[in-house]
């Protein structure tokens, strides 16, 4: 099992503190390696909440998060960070691309976290399987939103990472533009055998993936 989700419980305050609102609700889920599952459900059902705490950005109200055994909520501040850049790989919405730094940089920017010393080639080499090598020296404002997300892709994906979470990656995309993103993104996962957590509200796209869960109010229903 390389993700095990138990009792997973998320509560905000209202402004001021006068009201707790529930978000997620005694969740339980678990992946098997190399498995592909869908979040489905409409906006507000707290789908991009899970994968923020699946990511490790944010901690739940209770519950425990297991991904490769390790329970992520016993890791300090900075092992969590060491963690999350070795076994996590995520594609966001918006592309969260570094401005100042060319397609090749961003991509790389993980390995070099670890002070990789092939890490310009494997970043490259991402690139390439994303259709961008000769984008390699371009920067984000160069790029077209496809683009983007596409070097979006090879920077989640360079580490090759136990878990791949998806947030609606084609949400900001034309459909022509988002069905090469998303055909992209199974064909590599397929390639790889990754593990793969595919947040959407779209049903077609979730039925590419081997199972489908969703999110109703904070609960699997």
């Amino acid at each position: 099992m390389i993700l095990e989700v138990s009792n997973l419980y998320k509560n905000f305050e209202t402004a001021g503190g006068t009201e707790t609102v529930e978000v997620l609700k005694d969740l339980n889920m678990s992946m098997e390696a190399g498995e592909t599952v869908a979040i489905l459900g409409q906006s507000g059902s707290g789908k991009s909440t899970l994968l923020t705490l699946l990511a490790g950005l944010d901690s739940p109200s209770s519950g425990e998060i297991l991904l490769n055994e390790q329970n992520m909520q016993a890791l300090n501040e900075e092992e969590l960070s060491k963690f999350r850049a070795l076994n996590i790989g995520i594609i966001f919405q918006q592309f969260h691309l570094m401005s100042h730094l060319t397609a090749l940089e961003n991509v790389s920017l993980p390995l070099d976290l670890f002070k990789d010393s092939d890490s310009t080639a494997k970043a490259k080499e991402a690139l390439e399987q994303v259709g961008l090598a000769h984008r390699i020296d371009h920067f984000p404002h160069q790029l077209s939103g496809g683009e983007c997300q596409r070097v979006a892709i090879a920077r989640a994906m360079v580490v090759r990472p136990s878990i791949l979470l998806a947030d609606e990656p084609t949400g900001n995309l034309d459909n022509s533009t988002g069905q090469l993103i998303s055909d992209m993104i199974f064909d590599l996962v397929s390639k790889h055998n990754m593990t793969l957590l595919f947040v959407t509200h779209n049903e077609e796209l979730a039925l590419r993936c081997g199972r489908q869960l969703r999110l109703q109010g904070g609960k699997f229903i």
